[in-house]
């Protein structure tokens, strides 16, 4: 599949279609402060009465949900009905059988222009009247009748699958744009950019929808602006390379059908599956395919539903169903769906529709649809919720309800909540327009709770990624109270709503951001993974997972987890430093296919807790996890320290060589000694790039008088504070000898040792001991051990003093002197290598001079 071309015209296609939209609304005044609703002409041309309503029903539309909306909207269902109808011809899915789009060309291909519109005369489409199409065709009216029979496909389609194709009606008819057919034009190049032979693959409406929405989601997040309805799910759309998906299907709803039907074929044809121990888990019993529930509580435009569709359309040959029987089965008992977006639900209603049609040749007349429930919101106001009634004092359900096109799949009621609206109904009569209404609205908001509230075989999801700082005034307060101790990114809440929604001794395959494997802000999730549930496998995929988006700017793993507790060692695959979502699926088969390639590991997860913070550390090897049983905290040899912050850096600090070399002072033991010197300027420890043992001073600190002007200059910026200590900390391990790290790197931690006289700050935390000890520290902190202790309790790259002051020291009494006296010699040799550049204060001469 050619991704460039794919990409490039799908945006152009945005651009153009709304453009085209556009003129269209222009053309028939379709605009805030246009001829009023009604008028027979626009700017002198003269409207038909059908016009006329049409016009008017855009004019309220527009003025209800806004034109830009509007357009937008427009433009949108323009776009999923073309790529829809482009697809359904290269498959001869077309009721009719005739192309749209195409003609046969002389050399046997198919070449741009309607095969339709060539044979109008005999190309039946339901609805079409053909007096008129006789009429355009004898006019030679190529433009109207292709028009014509496009509207009329589209037509039909919507009756066949009214999920996927929703009803054309007239005033939208009048938003489509001209000059489609043009070489030029959204179909033209739709036909000349993307091969016929990409259209093999279904994955292609995915694909198109995500890039559609591409521009989109990078102005969003470019714009730093909060989530609105309108916004979190585009911005948020991501399609998951077909690779992962299988992976993660196969050790969910595979796994289940194998652990059931250990003799299955179908294991020969699930390459990513990945054997189980005999010591597995007490899986679900099932008796067959029918038995089997799967969903996607966040399934965008259906990629994950849509290889789940082939493998249990597998299951049921082998059970030896009927091929025409089984789209119908896995759509109406197997496969389950929930989204916000009701667009991407229509592609992946669209894409199930396709695979159905694939196995089934009469599948569109069997009024069977997928089960994709797109959550909109239920606003229940106050005539709506009787008085005195349960449900009328579940105020977070309420307001839940009312911002489902946010909140989404993570609202997850109870059967307290189900027994209050059904409470709710009850008493609600349904006489008159108002009682009716009220019961309606009722209904809906228990039908979507009972869509909710049920639970699943195996839960698989690709789940929108989006850090809280990009959450809108609802998102922020309702996150923070449903999923307290998930809530900085709504990948991590959706983990934890995926246990809720699988059933005991059920399956949760997803992929999503790393971050909760380590980050000391997810402990409790992981502590309650490990002690209630069971880690089957994962790939721990790193950056570069999605060539979609490339670079750096996700890094992700895709885990299988057994809700309930099972004894055995999870399987886990290591591909964080192979570069590609390619290159890491290949390693992932090597892995799969030879477990002793070196990069797969078995763990049982139990031994996370060994280590403080309980980090998923599945590559630690046996002794470096005993390390942390064994061996001596850091912090209970030595004290990490963080240091000041200024509040204003251009005000207070300078390089050395700013200042007049008497207004500083190198020689201080303590803060009473700096004082007493009168001086100004003193060093300053500020982090620094990377390098081991000694360097980076080159800064000064404005600490005249123990730092008078800067804890003013605080109290000042900071009123709500009495004293500067918040800001100004550790002020009495100030001057001290230290060793010193940069708190942020851009890669691994190194650790310098501070001679006496310096202050530190926030960026340059400190060690402090005494000297042999800090000697011993030193040699431990720059070796090897602990950079592979940092690497899982520190992945961000950021060394906070809590994990270097968890870090494990075995003490060696016998090898101590020996190890002082090394870290003396480096110190030195580094030393002398600081010195001799221009930004040591002790620079003399280039060594080559």
């Amino acid at each position: 599949m050619n991704d460039i071309a794919i990409r490039n015209y799908c945006i152009w296609a945005r651009n153009e279609l709304i453009a085209g939209v556009e003129a269209r609304m222009r053309l028939y005044g379709v605009a805030e402060g246009a001829e009023p609703a009604g008028a027979a002409a626009v700017g002198g041309r003269a409207l038909s009465p059908e016009e006329t309503g049409w016009r008017d029903a855009l004019l309220r539309a527009g003025a209800e949900e806004g034109f830009d909306h509007l357009r937008d909207r427009a433009a949108y269902t323009w776009f999923n009905r073309i790529a829809a109808v482009r697809y359904m011809e290269v498959h001869d899915f077309l009721p009719g059988r005739v192309r749209m789009f195409t003609r046969p060309a002389a050399d046997g291909s198919w070449e741009l222009g309607s095969q339709a519109a060539d044979e109008a005369l005999d190309v039946e489409i339901e609805g079409a009247d053909p007096m008129c199409i006789a009429e355009l065709k004898q006019a030679g009216e190529d433009g109207p009748l292709f028009r014509y029979l496009f509207l009329a496909q589209c037509a039909e389609l919507s009756g066949c699958m009214p999920g996927v194709f929703q009803p054309v009606d007239e005033c939208m008819a009048l938003l489509l744009p001209a000059n489609l057919m043009d070489a030029d034009g959204v179909i033209g190049r739709m036909v000349g950019d993307i091969d016929e032979a990409d259209w093999e693959d279904v994955q292609i409406l995915g694909w198109m929808y995500q890039y559609y929405n591409s521009e989109v989601k990078d102005a969003f997040f470019a714009s730093k602006a909060k989530e609105t309805p309108d916004t979190i799910g585009p911005a948020t759309q991501l399609f998951t390379p077909d690779w992962i998906v299988r992976y993660m299907v196969q050790n969910s709803l595979g796994r289940l059908w194998m652990l059931n039907n250990p003799g299955s074929p179908l294991r020969d044809e699930m390459e990513y599956y990945i054997e189980p121990d005999e010591t597995h888990e007490d899986f679900i019993k099932i008796g067959g395919p029918e038995d089997i529930s799967l969903c996607d509580p966040a399934c965008g435009s259906g990629h994950i539903l849509v290889y789940a569709f082939e493998l249990l359309a597998k299951m049921y040959l082998e059970r030896g169903y009927r091929e025409r029987e089984i789209p119908g089965l896995v759509l109406s008992k197997n496969l389950h769906g929930m989204e916000i977006d009701p667009r991407a639900a229509q592609i992946a209603r669209l894409a199930l529709a396709m695979c159905a049609r694939g196995l089934d040749r009469r599948f569109f007349g069997r009024g069977v649809q997928a089960d994709i429930a797109v959550l909109a919101p239920v606003a229940l106001g106050e005539g709506d919720v009787p008085q005195g009634s349960a449900l009328e004092k579940r105020k977070d359900l309420l307001d839940a309800l009312a911002h489902l096109d946010e909140a989404g799949s993570l609202l997850a009621p109870g059967e307290g909540d189900l027994a209050a609206i059904r409470e709710a109904i009850e008493l609600t009569g349904s006489d008159g327009l108002f009682g009716s209404s009220s019961r309606e609205r009722l209904q809906r908001a228990l039908s979507t709770c009972e869509t909710l509230a049920r639970r699943h075989d195996c839960v698989v999801a690709n789940p929108p990624y989006m850090g809280s700082s990009s959450f809108g005034p609802f998102m922020s307060k309702w996150v923070k109270k449903s999923y307290p101790d998930v809530k900085s990114d709504l990948c991590t809440c959706f983990i934890e709503r995926g246990f809720n929604l699988a059933k005991d001794r059920g399956y949760a395959a997803m992929i999503t951001m790393q971050s909760w494997m380590f980050l000391g802000s997810f402990e409790k999730m992981r502590s309650s993974l490990i002690e209630g549930k069971s880690i089957l496998s994962m790939l721990h995929l790193g950056p570069r997972a999605f060539d979609a988006i490339g670079g750096e700017v996700v890094n992700v793993t895709a885990d299988v987890v057994y809700n309930g507790q099972a004894a055995l060692e999870g399987a886990y695959m290591r591909l964080v430093d192979t570069n590609g979502s390619e290159a890491k699926c290949q390693k992932a088969l090597e892995a799969i296919q030879n477990p002793d390639c070196g990069w797969f590991y078995r763990r049982d997860a139990e031994t996370f807790k060994q280590i403080p913070g309980t980090p998923i550390a599945y590559w630690a090897s046996d002794h470096l996890i005993r390390s942390f049983v064994v061996g001596k905290r850091l912090d209970s040899i030595a004290t990490p320290r963080q240091g000041l912050a200024t509040s204003d850096n251009n005000r207070f600090l300078r390089k050395w060589w700013e200042v007049e070399p008497g207004h500083t002072d190198r020689s201080c033991s303590d803060r009473d000694s700096a004082k007493k010197s009168g001086r100004r300027w003193f060093p300053i420890i500020r982090g620094g790039s990377y390098r081991k043992w000694w360097g980076e001073y080159d800064e000064v600190v404005n600490w005249y008088d123990d730092g008078r002007e800067m804890k003013e200059a605080i109290l000042a910026k900071y009123t709500y504070l009495s004293k500067p200590d918040f800001v100004i900390k550790n002020q009495n391990d100030y001057f001290k000898p230290a060793v010193s790290w940069s708190k942020i790197s851009s890669g691994l931690a190194s650790f310098r040792f501070a001679p006496q006289g310096m202050l530190f700050e926030v960026a340059g935390a400190c060690l402090f001991a005494e000297p042999d000890e800090l000697r011993y520290i030193q040699a431990f902190c720059n070796c090897s051990i602990a950079e592979i202790d940092l690497a899982f309790m520190s992945p961000t790259l950021n060394f906070e003093v809590g994990q270097i002051g968890q870090l494990p020291v075995i003490q060696d009494e016998c090898a101590e002197p020996t190890v002082c006296a090394l870290v003396e010699a480096v110190r030195a040799i580094s030393k002398d290598d600081y010195d001799s550049f221009e930004t040591s204060w002790d620079f003399k001469r280039h060594p080559l001079l």
